[in-house]
C-alpha cells in the first residue's frame, strides 16, 4: 500500500492515494478535512465494510448501514486520540439482534486492521448498535 503527500502551500496538502483517488488535507480546514479526521474516517470506513460483509455473509437484509463516530483527544501535544465510541445504526428488514451484535464484535474484535492498530497503540474504543426497522 502507497501514498503520496503532496504540499500544496499554507497548512494544504494533495494526498494520492496509490490506487490513484485524490484528497485534499488541510489544516485549517478551508479545502479539506484536517489528518486526524481522516483517521476516524478511515476507522470508521473499516469498521463499516466488516459489519456490512459479516450481516451479508449471515443473510440480513440491511438497507443502509451508519457508523456515527465520536472521538476524545489529550490536550497535551501530541494531541492523540484517547478515547473512540463508534455507533452503527444498522437499517433493514427483520434483522436479528443477535447476528447485528455478532457483526460489531467481530469487527472490533478480529477483523477491523484500524480499529485494532489503534487499540493496540494505546486508544480506548468502545462501540454500540441501534437496529431500526426498514419502512415499506
Amino acid at each position: 500500500m502507497q501514498a503520496k503527500i503532496a504540499w500544496d502551500g499554507d497548512v494544504r496538502f494533495k494526498a494520492t492515494t496509490g490506487s490513484g483517488f485524490e484528497v485534499m488535507v488541510d489544516g485549517e480546514q478551508k479545502a479539506g478535512p484536517r489528518p486526524m479526521e481522516l483517521l476516524l474516517v478511515g476507522l470508521g470506513g473499516c469498521t463499516s465494510y466488516d459489519v456490512l460483509n459479516i450481516l451479508k455473509k449471515s443473510r440480513q437484509d440491511v438497507v443502509d448501514c451508519v457508523a456515527e463516530i465520536d472521538a476524545e483527544r489529550a490536550d497535551e501535544v501530541p494531541a492523540v486520540f484517547t478515547k473512540i465510541h463508534v455507533k452503527f445504526v444498522v437499517t433493514g428488514r427483520n434483522l436479528k439482534e443477535p447476528q447485528v451484535s455478532k457483526a460489531v464484535r467481530l469487527s472490533a474484535e478480529k477483523f477491523c486492521s484500524a480499529s485494532l492498530m489503534l487499540e493496540r497503540g494505546g486508544v480506548e474504543i468502545s462501540h454500540s448498535y441501534e437496529i431500526v426497522e426498514a419502512g415499506e
